[in-house]
C-alpha cells in the first residue's frame, strides 16, 4: 500500500504539480524588465547622438570670431587721461600759396599710466616737431575736411606710437582746436 500513497489516486492534485507565482513578485519583475529596457534605449541613443554631433562638427566650417575693437569688449568705452600740455601748434600746409594751420592736440592713454605720462611729457619737443611736419605736408582742404578728420586722428596716433614713443603707446588723438586759414 506504499505504492497507493504515492500514487495518490484520490485526484488530490495539490502536491503533484507545483504552483504558479503571481501577485507581486511577478509584477515587480515585469517592471524592472521594463526600466531596464528602457535606460538601456536612453543610453543607445545617447550614444548615437553625441557620435553623430561629433562626426558633423568634423565636417563642418569653424565658426570664427568676429573681431571686436578692445573699447566695445568691455561693453563700455575705457577711460582715459589725457595729456593737454603741447599748446597751439602753428605751421602751413603743403598748398599753393599755403595755409595757415593752427591746432590744439589732446592726447589720450590709459587711465593712471605713469610711464606713458612721463614719456610723453620727456618728448614734448619731439612731439611739436613731428606735429609740425605732419600738418606742414597736408593739404588744406585736408585737413579742413570734417569727413577726414577720424584718418588724420589715427594717422598721427599711429605716427607718434612708431616714429617718437618707445616704451608706451597713446590710444587716442583728439583735436581741441582745428584751424585751417587761407590767404587771398
Amino acid at each position: 500500500m506504499a505504492d497507493d500513497d504515492d500514487m495518490n489516486l484520490d485526484g488530490d492534485s495539490s502536491s503533484a504539480a507545483p504552483e504558479k507565482k503571481g501577485g507581486l513578485g511577478g509584477l515587480l519583475s515585469g517592471v524592472l524588465k521594463w526600466i531596464i529596457i528602457a535606460v538601456a534605449a536612453v543610453i543607445v541613443i545617447v550614444v548615437v547622438v553625441i557620435v553623430t554631433m561629433k562626426i558633423a562638427g568634423k565636417n563642418s566650417s569653424q565658426v570664427t570670431a568676429i573681431p571686436q575693437s578692445e573699447e566695445y569688449v568691455s561693453g563700455q568705452r575705457e577711460v582715459y587721461d589725457w595729456y593737454t600740455s603741447l599748446g597751439v601748434i602753428q605751421t602751413t600746409t603743403s598748398d599753393d600759396p599755403p595755409a595757415t594751420v593752427r591746432v590744439d592736440i589732446a592726447l589720450g592713454y590709459k587711465k593712471d599710466d605713469k610711464a606713458t605720462s612721463t614719456e610723453i611729457t620727456q618728448r614734448t619737443v619731439e612731439l611739436r616737431s613731428y606735429l609740425r611736419r605732419y600738418f606742414n605736408g597736408k593739404t588744406a582742404a585736408e585737413i579742413r575736411s570734417a569727413n577726414n578728420e577720424d584718418s588724420l586722428q589715427n594717422e598721427i596716433k599711429n605716427g607718434i606710437n612708431d616714429k617718437i614713443l618707445s616704451s608706451s603707446r597713446i590710444r587716442d588723438v583728439r583735436f581741441l582746436q582745428k584751424d585751417v586759414i587761407v590767404q587771398n
